[in-house]
């Protein structure tokens, strides 16, 4: 299994990291790529990965942290680029439900990471809520090397439109919430050949651990639950999507 999203190198999965590490293999997660949010975290990150090499790393700013941003960080972030641990630049995005940071600011952020992305030639991980219309009309104008929407929560016509631009759609832990309606449908209508796993750990914990925090040793209860949805094995949905990563970062190879 491959955990596509997950922020392991945060304060609350990272104090107990040789734990969550033992307990997602032992469950069957042969990759995970991390999602970094900071610059301190890229360098755990990194770190992690050079030493493991079931990790890989993306590195990104968030849009709802793009205040928080500073000319230097822009610098750092773009030699982590370089590092061959380095496999995506993510995540990143618009995000206009919390409304903390203005939109023509996140989307001056977004095109500016897709443009140094497309530099480095390396996908991106998308973070879209609330924001459909705008992610989706950038990603047709800037993106080049395809990615990843983390989290998928829309509707079929997206889903199929950003396909059709090279990008694969990740689902999580919402997939198996007992209320959980739109999602599954979606699924359901998609070709395997397009479609993630992923835990955004510490967040969005599946059922039936909702409530607890969320750790990549979970995965297997997104994958049962999506393997019920395409009435497929496990084996065929895992080696499926071990192909879809391998082409997906194949121009890092």
């Amino acid at each position: 299994m491959i955990d596509t999203h997950a922020h392991i190198v945060c304060k609350e999965l990272y104090e107990r990291k040789e734990e969550v590490i033992a307990q997602a293999k032992e469950a069957g997660v042969s990759k995970i790529l991390i999602i970094c949010t900071s610059i301190q975290e890229a360098k755990l990150a990194i770190a992690l990965a050079k030493e493991d090499t079931m990790f890989d790393v993306a590195v990104g700013f968030h849009p709802c942290d793009l205040l928080d941003v500073q000319a230097d960080d822009w610098l750092m972030l773009e030699e982590f680029l370089q590092e061959k641990e380095v496999v995506a630049l993510g995540e990143i995005g618009l995000d206009y439900h919390w409304q903390t940071v203005e939109k023509d600011i996140q989307k001056e952020g977004f095109i500016r990471q897709i443009q140094l992305a497309n530099k480095v030639q390396k996908p991106i991980l998308i973070h879209m809520r609330e924001a459909t219309q705008d992610t989706m009309a950038i990603l047709k104008e800037y993106a080049q090397y395809g990615g990843i929407i983390h989290c998928f929560s829309g509707s079929v016509e997206t889903a199929k439109e950003a396909i059709a631009l090279g990008m694969y759609i990740s689902v999580g832990g919402p997939l198996t919430f007992k209320n959980a309606r739109g999602l599954p449908e979606v699924v359901a209508q998609l070709p395997i050949t397009s479609l993630f796993i992923e835990t955004d750990c510490p967040y969005l914990t599946p059922h039936p651990h909702r409530g607890k925090q969320n750790e990549p040793k979970y995965l297997p209860y997104t994958l049962a639950r999506l393997c019920e949805i395409k009435q497929m094995s496990e084996e065929d949905v895992k080696v499926q999507m071990r192909k879809n990563y391998e082409k997906l970062f194949s121009s890092l190879s």
